[in-house]
């Protein structure tokens, strides 16, 4: 088989989890609080550095396949989205970018948001999706409480430091990188949301790019397979 086939095999699949990261962002454009995410492309030759470093001693194959383009990770928009005004005293919104809202789920783990849509339930506070919203002491925080802003606990990280789950929340990679916010206050504004940092026009552009760049790929992988079996019939032709 020809070398350049797996380059760009290589790509096409690069392109499909690009398409498959701009349709999940699409899907939550308005979703509160929602942080797109994206793909960052390297080279094999990343992984056997990297390999070398971490004492290995990887075997390397060829130039050609040594710089096929791999996915070398995925990526979280920091960026804020737009701050919309509700009205609903248990709406809340984060003015700092590396800040979130403390729940516990349902497994009884601490999970952080930047969802701040709260509601009542059986007297303390949850989240849209039932969890317990947290204070600074990781306690429920109760309905009767006169003001539920300032009762609020808040983790400060990076989003390095931080892995998505479903519900639109994260858990933290490594809890000695997050610093717990006891005292909130000009940090939180209470009757607004945080609306999602996703972008539709451009991450339709980014959409259409992929299917363009897959679809490249695939009428090229197939040309040379036309050229291959000529060649083949050419070659396998009795004079």
């Amino acid at each position: 088989m020809n070398k350049a086939v797996h380059q760009l095999a290589a790509s096409m699949i690069n392109q499909f989890n690009r398409v498959d990261k701009i349709s999940h962002n699409l899907a939550n454009q308005n979703t509160t609080g929602f942080k797109q995410e994206g793909v960052t492309e390297g080279t094999f030759n990343n992984y056997l550095k990297e390999a070398q470093e971490k004492g290995f001693t990887p075997t390397t194959i060829d130039s050609i396949t040594n710089t096929m383009p791999k996915i070398n990770g995925n990526y979280i928009d920091e960026r804020t989205g737009p701050i919309t005004q509700t009205g609903n005293t248990l709406d809340f919104a984060l003015k700092e970018n590396d800040t979130f809202f403390k729940l516990r789920d349902s497994n009884g783990d601490i999970v952080l948001t930047r969802d701040g849509t709260f509601h009542i339930l059986e007297d303390r506070v949850v989240s849209k999706n039932g969890f317990e919203v947290l204070n600074a002491q990781n306690e429920p925080i109760m309905a009767e409480e006169e003001n539920v802003a300032l009762q609020l606990g808040l983790v400060k990280t990076n989003y390095t430091n931080l892995e998505k789950m479903g519900d639109n929340n994260y858990t933290i990679k490594d809890e000695f990188l997050a610093d717990n916010i006891v005292v909130n206050e000009g940090i939180v504004i209470q009757g607004a949301l945080e609306k999602s940092n996703v972008n539709g026009v451009t991450s339709m552009i980014a959409l259409i790019d992929a299917h363009r760049r897959l679809g490249q790929a695939q009428k090229v992988i197939e040309g040379m397979s036309q050229l291959s079996e000529s060649l083949v019939d050419k070659v396998g032709r009795p004079s």
